[in-house]
């Protein structure tokens, strides 16, 4: 039997569950030529092929394959088998500009430029500091940026 107590108990713990914020799974694409498809099977047509690393969003699952969405509001299916939990993000900013991002030495504006990225360049993330993203190109090269410029939290 539900008591007056009981019923605020539950009353609250309902509304701390439906009050906390939704955490997406974010993976990463491992191999090249990654189809991204309509459906969920290889006999669904391909919209678009990622590469190595490329951050998506989980949205869901069906058999051996994953819904997921790019940092476009791009979705579709991928194989599962081709999916990873290594954190990558990609450049989110200055789309259509030719601008890019500044990766800096350390955690912050004061630290020397070493190298710079353009928007949609895919970067393997090594660490996090505050608002600060450490990353490291396919290149080799490693640096840091502002976690706003990126996408794939």
């Amino acid at each position: 039997m539900f008591t007056p107590n009981k019923i605020t108990i539950l009353i609250t713990f309902l509304s701390l569950l439906f009050s906390l914020p939704a955490w997406a799974e974010m993976k990463s694409t491992t191999g090249e030529k990654i189809s991204l498809r309509t459906g969920p099977g290889e006999n669904y047509s391909v919209k678009w092929e990622y590469g190595s690393g490329f951050p998506v969003k989980i949205l869901s699952q069906k058999g051996g394959w994953t819904k997921i969405q790019d940092f476009e509001n791009d979705s579709g299916w991928i194989q599962t088998s081709l999916l990873n939990n290594q954190p990558h993000v990609i450049v989110k900013v200055n789309k259509g500009k030719n601008k890019t991002i500044n990766l800096r030495s350390g955690p912050g504006n004061k630290y020397r430029i070493v190298g710079q990225a353009y928007y949609g360049v895919v970067l393997a993330t090594k660490e996090q500091k505050n608002n600060w993203v450490k990353v490291r190109h396919e290149s080799g090269l490693e640096g840091w940026t502002e976690k706003t410029f990126l996408w794939g939290f």
